[in-house]
């Protein structure tokens, strides 16, 4: 495994963005699928002691993933993606919301329009991510809610599935 991988993460309060950059020591079709198949999805999106489990993942256009993240008091947290686009191996993009267990969205909750693309770097694979945000209030929520932790921790799971 490569050492010293690449993570960037900024906040632009300015333009409502979070920009994520970070490198994987994997090829792209295994990265790609460690963002697009639920079964590796559920494995490695919750940081641990914390469970991700996929109800509905039709990923495609116009299609939706709708999971929930359990705690270990057994509280459960629901989101939905709403896919916009997609370019297999190259990129996706989303609409994400919080929500109950059939999808309602819950309009006093953060909601963000994710940009992610992939590039494979020799042995590695690059991911860009640009989550954007309707206003301030959504973006600094999000911030208060521990994101870059767990995001952080999302990835260092991964890094274990994919060695």
């Amino acid at each position: 495994m490569k050492k010293n991988l690449l993570m960037n993460f900024s906040i632009d309060h300015t333009k409502l963005k979070i920009n994520i950059e970070r490198e994987f020591s994997a090829v792209l079709e295994k990265v790609w699928a460690s963002r697009t198949e639920s079964d590796i999805i559920d494995k490695r999106r919750a940081p641990r002691p914390f469970q991700t489990k996929t109800k509905v993942m039709d990923f495609k256009e116009w299609g939706y993933w709708l999971y929930v993240m359990v705690w270990p008091n057994k509280e459960e947290y629901w989101s939905k993606t709403d896919f916009t686009s997609i370019v297999p191996l190259k990129s996706y993009a989303g609409k994400d919301s919080f929500c109950d267990n059939k999808g309602n969205i819950d309009q006093s909750l953060p909601r963000s329009i994710w940009h992610i693309n992939f590039n494979q770097n020799w042995d590695s694979t690059i991911v860009s991510i640009e989550i954007t945000y309707n206003n301030l209030s959504d973006l600094e929520k999000t911030i208060e809610m521990w994101f870059k932790e767990w995001i952080t921790s999302a990835f260092k799971n991964l890094d274990e599935i994919i060695m």
